[in-house]
């Protein structure tokens, strides 16, 4: 059950006390999440920054929610402060979302660096050790980002950790350390209108240093019992309409794509990949350590982004966003309707962003969680919502996503692709003018007319319904079951494709994998177009993490 904030006594800092702030930071940046999203501006006016900063919040509560909750069903000593500020740090760097949040996530970790330290370790009490933990938490903010701006979340990270210090000099409790960097923090937000000239123009303040204030105005009440005066965004002007010519839209030729992804990799592989990073795009931060890494960018090619990811080590939970709706999204408007598809290949996720689609990419053998999924549907920021999932293990995950989004307000239609290529053939048919239900219809009739196959590598010897499979068969499998054991690719994918196209088709679309040669495409349409004269074959690039070969017939 949700944990009840217990204000502390101003002289006590420990394990309860960060839960209470954890709650009230995610209380506190649920009250103004619409708000802080309705004025972010800086970097991409994306208007997303007050949900990214609640779900990263949110992702942090839950762990350190876990931890105590773990402790006490094996009734153990009770967490310590060392084990909840680590697990708070942990989650939120799991889950966060956006630059802002990929931020927070790095500003709790500096936390931790202190705060996490066994107390032999320790050189001051309550308030100097809160008052360093604010210090490190933006000396390691700064140094997560690429190329800091000021008049941002980070000019007022600073400002808090200056006041905080000089409260504790003068000997202040932990409490009198939190009020301070909390009016500081206040008092630099109001400033970042005249810091940042893409704010002046809009005149607002930063959105992201609106949840900063938040979150330290949870920090100050959970230590004090003393709730903030006002809500960090109360007394903002409103956004003005932009003009064709406004500056302020800068970003409209800025990079297309906002790529996220954790990494598991050295720190010496990371250093690579920042200097790789920053050469394909832009507002670049890569936040965490101990081997494990959020990474954050905005480019125009998403499959090198990723693609460096995989040099440095092992990416996975890969989220690439387009921001033609982000954009439309941060000047006030919101889509009537959008799509949100799995796909697994950074290539296909490329092709139906391109299409319009907010993409989940996943790699072989793993399923996105329901958190994810109604993640993207939330990133696609409209009043209707159809979701391919693209994959029968995903359906279950796919409904709660969409039960929970109806709750917000969305609706949402969830059809049920089985494979890639469905997902690909409805999305062909989309018509987002049309009414919802006609468009539903169509493009589950696209997806229902389409059969699939797909050419895996027999890992080890099995049974199959094609008979006995050996360690390096290649497997044709048609509708999900095993229909060709065969000895090379091409020959395989050629007596799929006679099954396929027994039973008639007009259509065959082929997504190739990463290591898949173009030869073998020309040699299968070649083919197809030998043996049926009046089926066209159209040929995409899966990129990395697709299958060998993905056959759809239509």
């Amino acid at each position: 059950m949700p944990h009840e904030p217990q204000p502390q006594p101003a002289d006590e800092l420990d394990a309860e006390a960060v839960r209470t702030w954890s709650s009230l930071a995610l209380a506190a940046l649920g009250r103004a999440r619409e708000d802080i999203d309705a004025i972010n501006v800086y970097p991409v006016a994306d208007a997303d920054t007050g949900t990214n900063l609640y779900l990263t919040a949110e992702s942090a509560d839950r762990a350190l929610a876990e931890t105590f909750d773990s402790a006490a069903r094996a009734a153990a000593a009770p967490t310590s402060l060392p084990e909840a500020v680590r697990a708070w740090a942990h989650g939120a760097l799991v889950g966060a979302r956006g630059n802002s949040g990929t931020i927070l996530a790095q500003l709790l970790r500096g936390v931790a660096d202190v705060l996490g330290a066994e107390p032999e370790g320790r050189q001051s009490g309550p308030g100097g050790l809160l008052a360093h933990a604010l210090t490190r938490a933006a000396e390691e903010a700064y140094a997560a980002v690429a190329h800091p701006v000021e008049g941002t979340m980070l000019t007022v990270a600073g400002a808090a950790a200056r006041a905080g210090e000089a409260a504790s000099a003068a000997a202040g409790t932990a409490a009198d350390v939190a009020r301070a960097a909390y009016d500081a923090a206040r008092a630099a937000l109001a400033e970042t209108p005249g810091q940042l000239a893409a704010l002046g123009r809009a005149g607002v303040v930063d959105a992201g240093g609106c949840g900063l204030v938040a979150v330290l105005g949870a920090l100050w009440q959970a230590l004090s019992g003393q709730e903030p005066a006002a809500e960090p965004v109360a007394g903002r002007t409103a956004v003005p309409a932009a003009r064709p010519d406004d500056p302020c839209e800068q970003h409209e030729d800025g990079p297309a794509y906002e790529v996220i992804y954790l990494l598991e990799a050295s720190e010496a592989a990371v250093a690579e990949l920042r200097a790789r990073l920053d050469g394909l795009g832009d507002s670049l931060v890569v936040v965490g350590g101990d081997g494990l890494w959020n990474v954050h960018v905005h480019v125009d090619d998403p499959g090198a982004a990723v693609e460096a990811g995989v040099v440095a080590g092992r990416p996975y939970r890969i989220r690439i966003t387009h921001f033609g709706d982000e954009r439309r999204r941060g000047r006030g408007e919101r889509a009537q309707r959008a799509v949100v598809a799995v796909v697994p290949g950074e290539g296909l996720a490329g092709l139906c962003a391109e299409a319009g689609a907010t993409t989940v990419l996943v790699r072989p053998g793993e399923v996105p969680a329901t958190a994810e999924l109604l993640d993207a549907v939330r990133r696609a920021h409209a009043r209707e919502v159809v979701l391919l999932p693209g994959g029968t293990e995903l359906r279950a995950a796919a409904a709660t996503a969409a039960e929970q989004a109806r709750a917000e307000g969305v609706r949402v239609a969830v059809i049920p692709t089985r494979s890639a290529v469905q997902g690909l053939a409805a999305l062909a048919v989309h018509d987002p003018d049309g009414s919802f239900d006609e468009d539903v219809v169509a493009m589950t009739a696209a997806a229902g007319a389409t059969r699939y196959g797909e050419l895996a590598v027999a890992e080890r010897q099995s049974f199959t319904s094609a008979g006995i499979c050996q360690a390096g068969d290649v497997l044709g499998l048609i509708d999900g079951d095993v229909a060709v054991i065969g000895a090379g690719l091409t020959e395989t994918a050629e007596a799929v494709l006679d099954r396929m196209l027994g039973s008639g088709g007009e259509l065959v679309t082929l997504v190739l994998g990463p290591e898949v040669p173009d030869a073998v495409a020309e040699r299968l349409e070649a083919y197809v177009q030998s043996g049926h004269l009046a089926v066209d074959t159209v040929t995409y690039r899966g990129g990395r993490y697709s299958a060998p070969l993905l056959i759809g017939v239509e």
